[in-house]
């Protein structure tokens, strides 16, 4: 199975100098080939790429009605709120109004972080 990595920037202003660390992760393609093999010899590709998409809708759309997704042993998916403020543009130092959103967050279980 090949190793893909993903870019993340960590930046530090120590002595002017910016440290870029990567880190690798598991995409998509290679969860639908971990729980092929999990299935079994007699799964097909499709059938597992299937399986992800549904549990991926799922929580998606478990997000959505309830705002809260609990699944035991692995966290939980919750909607979490910004509100308005103030920012700057870094351009042109500019203030500006920064809206209010939401976005997904996730708090892993003690089962999980306690088998990192």
């Amino acid at each position: 199975m090949k190793k893909y990595f993903r870019s993340l920037l960590i930046l530090s202003c120590i002595n002017r100098v910016l440290f870029v660390k990567t880190i690798p992760a598991m995409n998509k393609a290679e969860l639908i080939e971990a729980v092929q093999k999990a299935m079994g010899k007699e799964a097909t590709k499709r059938a597992a790429e299937d399986a992800v998409n549904n549990v991926l809708e799922a929580i998606a759309s478990g997000i959505k009605k309830t705002k809260k997704v609990q699944l035991i042993g692995f966290g939980t998916f919750t909607v979490k709120k910004r509100a308005a403020r103030m920012g700057r543009n870094p351009k042109t130092g500019e203030s500006m109004k920064i809206a209010a959103s939401k976005s997904v967050g996730f708090k892993a279980s003690s089962s999980l972080k306690g088998g990192l």
